[in-house]
């Protein structure tokens, strides 16, 4: 999948799952107390790392059956504790009589209402694994409604309130310990097929649905839908419950699945959609004809119907993501997203089956649009520099989601159905009332052949054009995910503009919301088009009077990081200071060494052996380690060496290749990271760490 860094948005879900404790005296194992919502005073009115912690992060939402009243969740973080809890709010359905529910140091994830709205359902690992739990819509009479041997992943209650639909891990590889009884304590992996790895973990399992009988008090008659197939349903690293959906009659459950494993698996994307009968036990699959990604079912609320998302190309992650629907008595197959020239995110059904509600990129924003299936037309609702993420029905005459922009995180919205936004949740305010934001302006840019080029261009706080201030080109990471209206925790704008920066971040070739030949563009030209667009976007700005072009960085994450090598090697000069993390240094072994061949594989264009193909030597040649001798600039990398997508030996080369060509570099290795950082103080270290690089070359 993409190794992409406006995945970090991600980032706090991820962590949650990764900070639970076990249960002592309603304490985690290590006795942590509770984390609250943060009281931190700031001092200047100018955001530092540990504002940006301590910020609650909102997580999913769900509205009652009655429309009147939202739950939602929220994570809080302690960075002297290294850790963090989620916990679950509750309001009516104008923002009012907001109430936080639970008060533990544990993981209250995924809440939803049922029993026709008279409960909460949500996950918690305050048994020690996350199990499904219930309370009152006050919070009173918790309890433990599973008690599953293994953590419960995900989950989905039936419409009819009868069977829970689950997801958790099943072990599908033979340890060495499997092999070999008597060498309980050898730590060795063999290995004899691809995919041995995946993201941040050696692949030993795979997450499988599950379907249970389900009486309000617990389950029974628990039944693996992919009982004895080694496949994962849903999809890593990704996917979750909404790879899954349950009919309306509760007789049926689609699921997404990629029936593929080893080279097969690791050289493909064709994933598909399944429908499995709990009657029969029977498993049709309705999109077989289709080679690439299909994802994320959802029946329609008369029964009639069920749309997903779809790729047309197998071996393309970066396609376009299309919404198709499906008549279910006929078999008809209609794209009906085919005048919204980007992907389709998430999306939802309206009451009558008349109407979906999706969100898509354009233009660096990200809006929910409406598709009226009576002509497949397509209208924006929403506009505005903010993007929306789900999106979700709020009675008969709203929407609700989540929305951020490069200024403020994520908080919850209602949405008329003319597009009027009204905010309902304030979870930051107090934060966001002590800090002064920098002016963020969209700029158009003509490019080197001619192209128009949206560009972000963020200010510092008290901005002042009579100064000269130091300037950041930002290099997306991706390569094809958009520069839109993205809050991050770690690449975050604001922290970079309360620094006394100027940041310029274009959205460059290769990117969704321009068209799809301009997403297109930089499949196998890496060191094309794109590079010459971010000569553009910096030369543009450093015409400016407040640019002061003697005092440019670069910098980047993932492709970003790439850019960033790549740029240092072909820059002419033009920036003093490179800070590139989790970027590919040397391409040939990135073929070699990534876990998800099909992407080195289309965006490379095939293997470097391959002497025939014209595009994969020039992408080989384009290589940043083969523009070492041109490197003549301070150089900073970071890794994780639990990033299994670009392994940190990327970074270390790289930094290895500056020393000894005496270029100045330091290198920031994390040993239990991934492709993120996902730990409070490794965090804070990596803010740390940027900006007195940035500051000791461009601040002199």
């Amino acid at each position: 999948m993409k190794f992409n860094n406006t995945l970090i948005m991600m980032s706090a879900a991820l962590l949650a799952a990764s900070c639970g404790g076990t249960k002592e005296a309603g304490k985690t194992a290590d006795d942590a107390p509770l984390i609250e919502k943060s009281t931190l005073r700031i001092e200047g009115r100018r955001m530092t790392p540990e504002a940006l912690w301590a910020m609650g992060r909102i997580g999913n939402l769900a509205v009652s059956p009655d429309g009147k009243r939202v739950a939602y969740t929220v994570a809080y973080y302690s960075v002297p504790q290294n850790k963090s809890n989620r916990e679950v709010y509750v309001m009516n359905a104008d923002g009012t009589d907001n109430r936080q529910l639970t008060h533990t140091s544990f993981q209250e994830n995924e809440v939803s209402w049922i029993k026709d709205g008279s409960k909460l359902a949500f996950l918690s690992n305050d048994s020690g694994t996350n199990q499904l739990y219930e309370m009152n819509p006050d919070g009173s009479q918790r309890r433990q409604l599973t008690h599953y041997d293994g953590d419960i992943e995900g989950y989905a209650i039936s419409p009819d309130g009868k069977k829970l639909l689950f997801i958790a891990a099943v072990k599908t590889r033979p340890s060495t310990a499997d092999k070999y009884p008597d060498l309980p304590k050898a730590t060795g992996i063999i290995v004899t097929d691809l995919m041995y790895k995946h993201w941040d973990e050696w692949v030993t399992a795979a997450p499988h649905p599950f379907v249970a009988d389900f009486d309000g008090d617990g389950i029974s008659n628990v039944v693996d839908i992919l009982e004895g197939e080694p496949y994962e349903s849903p999809m890593r690293p990704w996917g979750g419950i909404e790879q899954l959906a349950w009919s309306g009659g509760s007789d049926k459950v689609a699921y997404t699945c990629r029936k593929k494993t080893g080279l097969e698996y690791a050289t493909s994307t064709n994933s598909d959609i399944y429908i499995y009968d709990l009657a029969s036990r029977q498993t049709e699959n309705i999109t077989q004809p289709n080679k690439g990604y299909d994802t994320n079912p959802q029946y329609s609320p008369d029964g009639n119907y069920i749309a997903w998302l779809s790729m047309e190309r197998d071996g393309y992650e970066a396609d376009q993501n299309r919404l198709f629907v499906m008549n279910l008595a006929t078999g008809e197959k209609r794209f009906v997203s085919k005048d919204f020239a980007s992907n389709v995110d998430a999306f939802v059904w309206s009451a009558d089956a008349r109407t979906i509600y999706f969100t898509g990129v354009w233009h660096g924003e990200v809006q929910i649009h409406a598709i009226d299936l009576a002509t497949d037309s397509v209208r924006a609702v929403t506009n505005g520099m903010n993007d929306y993420d789900g999106v979700a029905l709020l009675g008969t005459d709203h929407l609700i989601a989540r929305r951020h922009s490069m200024s403020a995180g994520d908080e919850i919205f209602a949405v008329a159905m003319d597009g009027t936004a009204t905010q309902l949740t304030q979870e930051n305010k107090h934060l966001y009332d002590q800090m002064d934001m920098g002016k963020v302006e969209a700029r158009w840019m003509t490019t080197t052949d001619g192209k128009q080029m949206l560009t972000w261009v963020i200010y510092p706080p008290q901005f002042d054009p009579k100064k000269k201030y130091p300037t950041l080109l930002f290099c997306e990471g991706g390569p094809q995910s958009p520069v839109s209206q993205f809050w991050s925790y770690r690449w975050n704008f604001q922290i970079m503009a309360a620094h006394d920066y100027i940041i310029v971040a274009p959205n460059r070739r290769g990117l969704p919301g321009f068209g799809l030949e301009w997403n297109e563009a930089i499949s196998g030209d890496y060191g094309g088009q794109c590079m010459k667009d971010y000569f553009t976007a910096i030369d543009e700005m450093a015409k400016e009077p407040y640019v002061d072009r003697d005092r440019l960085g670069c910098v980047g994450a993932s492709f970003g990081g790439f850019s960033v090598y790549w740029l240092a090697g072909h820059h002419d000069k033009r920036f003093k200071a490179f800070i590139a993390h989790d970027g590919i240094f040397n391409m040939e072994m990135q073929y070699l060494e990534t876990e998800e061949k099909w992407f080195a594989d289309w965006d490379m264009g095939g293997p470097y052996w391959d002497k025939q193909n014209t595009v994969a030597q020039r992408t080989f040649a384009n290589s940043p380690h083969r523009f070492v001798d041109k490197w003549d600039t301070p150089i900073l990398c970071i890794h994780g060496e639990k990033d299994y997508r670009i392994l940190a030996n990327q970074a270390m080369a790289a930094f290895d290749a500056a020393v000894m060509r005496k270029v100045p570099a330091e290198l920031l290795i994390y040993p239990d990271e991934n492709h993120w950082v996902l730990k409070p103080q490794n965090g804070i270290l990596w803010q740390r760490t940027y900006f007195e690089w940035l500051d000791k070359w461009l601040k002199k």
